[in-house]
C-alpha cells in the first residue's frame, strides 16, 4: 500500500450535518495507533489532536459566533503551522497555510475538498464579493483597486469552470483570516452587530472545509511529513 493511502474500506466523509468530532477522531484512530507505534509523540498525532479539541469547544458553543471562528482558525492552524528552526519561530500563517492546503489538494484523489466548493459555490461567491472582507477595502477604501477587488467573486465563476481549486480556497480564507484577524487584535465588538452576517457565513465555511480537510488527511496524508510542530508538548 503506498504511504499516505488507507485501504478501500475507509468511510466516506459525511456530509456538513453529521460530521462530529468523535466521526474524526474514528477515522483517525487507526493511524493514531500506528503512528503511536513508530513514535509516542509522533507530530501528526499531536496536530490532529489539538484540531479536534478546539473543534469540541465548536460543537460546546455553537451560540457564540465570535468564539467559534476563532476556535476554528485555531484548530486550522494546528494542522498547518509550521516552525521555522533557523529564527525559532514560527512561520507567516499565509505562507504556511497555502503550502499545507496546496499538498492536501493533490493528495485529495477523492476530491472530498473539490466537492466542498462544488457543494457550496454560492457560501463560496458570498464571501468573496462581501467589500468588507477585502484587504484592499482596508487599506483605502475608496480607490479603483479596492472596486476591482469585488470583481473577484465574478472571476470565481472562471476559476470554477476551470478547476483551480487552490485558487479559490486560498481566497476565501484570505478573507475569513481577515475577519479572524480583526477578532483576535481587538479590531470588533464582541457580539456586535456589524459583522454578524460575515461571521455567520465564514464559520459555516470552516465547518464545511475542516472535516474534509482532516478526512483527506486521515485518508492520504497520515505518512506524509508535515513539517516542524509548533511549541511541542514538553514534560
Amino acid at each position: 500500500m503506498p504511504p499516505g493511502h488507507a485501504s478501500d474500506s475507509r468511510s466516506p466523509i459525511p456530509t456538513a450535518d453529521d460530521v462530529t468530532v468523535h466521526a474524526l477522531r474514528r477515522r483517525w484512530k487507526p493511524h493514531k495507533e500506528r503512528l503511536v507505534r513508530q513514535q509516542e509523540d509522533h507530530p501528526t498525532n499531536i496536530r490532529i489532536h489539538r484540531a479536534c479539541s478546539w473543534l469540541q469547544r465548536v460543537e460546546a458553543n455553537r451560540d457564540d459566533l465570535d468564539g467559534v471562528l476563532l476556535a476554528q482558525w485555531i484548530a486550522f492552524n494546528a494542522l498547518y503551522g509550521q516552525w521555522d528552526g533557523v529564527k525559532r519561530q514560527s512561520l507567516p500563517d499565509r505562507e504556511s497555510w497555502r503550502q499545507f492546503l496546496d499538498r492536501i489538494l493533490k493528495l485529495d484523489v477523492d476530491q472530498l475538498v473539490v466537492s466542498v466548493l462544488q457543494d457550496h459555490k454560492r457560501l463560496v461567491v458570498s464571501l468573496l464579493e462581501d467589500p468588507f472582507l477585502s484587504q484592499h477595502f482596508w487599506r483605502e477604501p475608496s480607490s479603483p483597486r479596492s472596486g476591482r477587488d469585488r470583481s473577484i467573486a465574478y472571476r470565481a465563476g472562471t476559476w470554477y469552470l476551470e478547476g483551480r481549486w487552490t485558487m479559490i480556497l486560498d481566497e476565501v480564507l484570505d478573507r475569513i483570516y481577515l475577519l479572524r484577524c480583526q477578532l483576535m487584535h481587538g479590531a470588533a465588538t464582541c457580539g456586535g452587530k456589524l459583522n454578524r452576517t460575515a461571521l455567520r457565513r465564514a464559520s459555516v465555511m470552516m465547518g464545511h472545509v475542516l472535516p474534509a480537510v482532516v478526512a483527506v488527511l486521515a485518508d492520504r496524508g497520515a505518512d506524509e511529513d508535515w513539517g516542524a510542530l509548533c511549541y511541542p508538548p514538553r514534560g
